[in-house]
């Protein structure tokens, strides 16, 4: 038998999906089995699954300590402290680089995630910027884990929101989802560009190459994307552009702006890179935030504006440093 007490990280989620999360191996025909047959109980009493967990609730699982080891993923009870914070050390941590953590409060935290930094895995063995969330938060709690609301390309620097409870993971994916959150880039691209606009297109993604086209139309397992851009400055062969993105589609900045004949400097994928260039991926950068008006947990964050400023591989060509330099001396940026 194994008795759980809810905490405030995870309260208000449906009882089966904290299951799911503490049960990993699991099947779900074997947790609603467990339900049915009562053994699985909330408060004493019997559970569906569907009810929407309360912050001290008692989950008794009359299970055996070898069905409880078999469905954890065989995390033993060592694994188990951990994540109730009883113990919080990571086997990567010796790998960890400082995050750049821009704000913090209870709830969440904007990292400036670094270029070449995963956001998450893409293969069993990476390491990304949610095991460094993980360590950095302290690894959670059972039925719990910290994580990152948005993504960003593994070559595309700048702000990152980290949920550290599920209000905060909730709440800002709800934003995000609503797009209450305004996000701005800025990107150095080839040639001139000279007026600003609102672009909308669809996408479709080829999985086997990992490249996405943009399309006029609308077609068969294609999304629709909406992409904004103001040119900022220009030396008469490159402009600095700020770019409002609407929707949050794979490469769709980067695609999207080379679909108007304006590859970003550096992207080998959809332009043509720098050969001899000290310009090592594509400059484009995640560089801010604009929050809503924020009731509840986070008033702190109302209206609330909050930037990243150009990482140092933007000056490493000096053609690239003096445009920014320009925008900055003519107060652009």
């Amino acid at each position: 038998m194994k008795e759980i007490r809810i905490g405030k990280n995870q309260c208000g989620q449906r009882l089966d999906k904290f299951l799911q999360k503490y049960l990993t191996e699991a099947p779900k025909s074997f947790l609603y089995k467990m339900l049915r047959k009562k053994n699985i109980k909330r408060n004493g009493r019997r559970a569906e699954g569907s009810e929407i967990l309360c912050e001290g609730d008692v989950l008794t699982l009359f299970l055996s300590d070898e069905t409880l080891e078999k469905f954890s993923g065989g995390r033993g009870e060592k694994d188990a402290a951990r994540f109730q914070g009883e113990g919080k050390a990571l086997v990567f941590r010796r790998e960890s680089p400082p995050l750049d953590i821009l704000y913090e409060n209870e709830h969440i935290a904007l990292i400036n995630k670094p270029a070449g930094m995963l956001s998450q895995k893409a293969a069993a063995g990476d390491v990304s910027l949610v095991e460094y969330f993980l360590e950095y938060t302290g690894g959670g709690e059972m039925g719990f884990r910290p994580g990152i609301c948005n993504r960003l390309d593994r070559n595309t620097s700048g702000i990152v929101i980290g949920g550290k409870t599920l209000c905060g993971l909730q709440c800002m994916s709800e934003l995000l989802r609503e797009r209450k959150i305004e996000k701005y880039y800025l990107a150095i691209v080839h040639g001139v560009m000279e007026q600003k606009g609102i672009r909308q297109a669809w996408l479709k993604k080829d999985k086997k190459t990992n490249q996405v086209e943009i399309l006029g139309e609308d077609t068969p397992g294609a999304s629709y994307i909406k992409t904004g851009y103001e040119p900022l400055v220009s030396d008469g062969i490159n402009t600095l552009v700020r770019i409002r993105l609407y929707t949050g589609k794979t490469h769709q900045i980067r695609s999207h702006l080379a679909s108007l004949g304006h590859p970003i400097l550096g992207d080998r994928k959809y332009g043509e890179g720098m050969s001899g260039s000290q310009i090592k991926r594509q400059l484009l950068h995640a560089y801010e935030l604009k929050f809503p008006v924020m009731k509840g947990e986070f008033p702190d964050l109302s209206e609330k504006v909050f930037r990243a400023e150009l990482p140092e591989d933007f000056y490493k060509e000096s053609s690239v440093k003096q445009l920014i330099n320009k925008a900055r001396k003519d107060e652009i940026l």
